[in-house]
């Protein structure tokens, strides 16, 4: 079944020169990219994305971070694309993310690490609300989607 999440290549990518190293490691896997923006998140954006660490610590810097540059928010079709991106993402910290990986082969740190994407079906509908309308949103087909797995 095909599925939709939210994906956001963050500062630390754009002020690298990284958005088309991400954009093409998730279409060479398969996905489909059906909406794409570059944003300067707004506060209001950034508390809603990030309001289940409101209570944390780190979440002022968190959103001080995101806030810092231009960020590039997708919406991303695949099957099982929750788990696919997270596949190709890799890890969280850049210390344990496997080479290979978006973020084993190109972030610096746990909190510059490249890329966000969603953890589950339900947190991408949240999270893909708060930057798309449906309307936002493409329908095409890939000429090679019925022979990428």
């Amino acid at each position: 079944m095909i599925e939709r999440t939210f994906v956001m290549i963050k500062p630390d990518s754009i002020v690298r020169g990284l958005i088309g190293e991400v954009l093409g490691r998730l279409e060479k896997k398969g996905l489909k990219i059906v909406g794409m923006r570059m944003i300067h998140m707004s506060e209001a954006q950034a508390n809603n994305l990030y309001a289940v660490h409101l209570e944390k610590p780190f979440f002022k810097d968190l959103v001080g971070f995101i806030r810092s540059a231009p960020v590039v928010v997708l919406a991303v079709e695949g099957e099982s694309v929750v788990t696919v991106v997270r596949r190709v993402i890799g890890a969280t910290d850049a210390k344990e993310a496997l080479p290979g990986t978006v973020r084993g082969d190109l972030s610096c740190s746990k909190s510059m690490n490249v890329i966000h994407a969603s953890d589950s079906l339900e947190n991408a509908q949240k999270e893909l609300s708060i930057f798309f309308t449906d309307s936002d949103l493409m329908k095409y087909s890939r000429l090679d989607a019925n022979w990428v797995c």
